[in-house]
């Protein structure tokens, strides 16, 4: 499910604004944040410790030195994860021609994006609802 939209210009970033994501998104404490290796950097790794959220963003070589194999096995394990997530974006690629901006204007464009966002969720709501009856039905005892 897509949680959070933001949308900034072409010419910004979209690295330095993880946790203003992760603010629109209301996570909960010590929920892990998982991202690829573009993502770190110290001022995000700080802010997800900020917001008391679990850095789960993949280490990134430094020049002239390799990861450490914790670090290998760390990013293995968070990429089995991760693939899931960008599923998401080239099913909204597909089937909503996600991607390309179709008017000009940032207010437009994020209203683009807000309905591709409503309806991915609305085409994988039918798969989820059944799993989150049963995971009410446990939690309710």
């Amino acid at each position: 499910m897509v949680l959070a939209v933001i949308t900034t210009a072409a010419n910004e970033s979209d690295i330095c604004h993880l946790t203003d994501v992760v603010d629109k998104a209301e996570l909960p404490q010590g929920c892990p944040v998982k991202a690829d290796k573009g993502y770190r950097s110290e001022k995000n790794i700080e802010g997800l410790k900020s917001r008391k959220l679990r850095s789960h963003v993949m280490y990134k070589a430094v020049k002239g030195k390799k990861l450490t194999e914790r670090q290998v096995v760390f990013n293995k394990a968070v990429s089995k994860v991760r693939y899931k997530i960008e599923r998401t974006f080239g099913s909204m690629k597909r089937w909503a021609g996600a991607g390309i901006a179709r008017y000009r204007g940032l207010a437009k464009t994020h209203s683009q994006h807000l309905l591709e966002a409503m309806a991915h969720n609305l085409y994988r709501m039918p798969g989820l609802a059944p799993l989150a009856s049963v995971r009410d039905r446990l939690l309710m005892g």
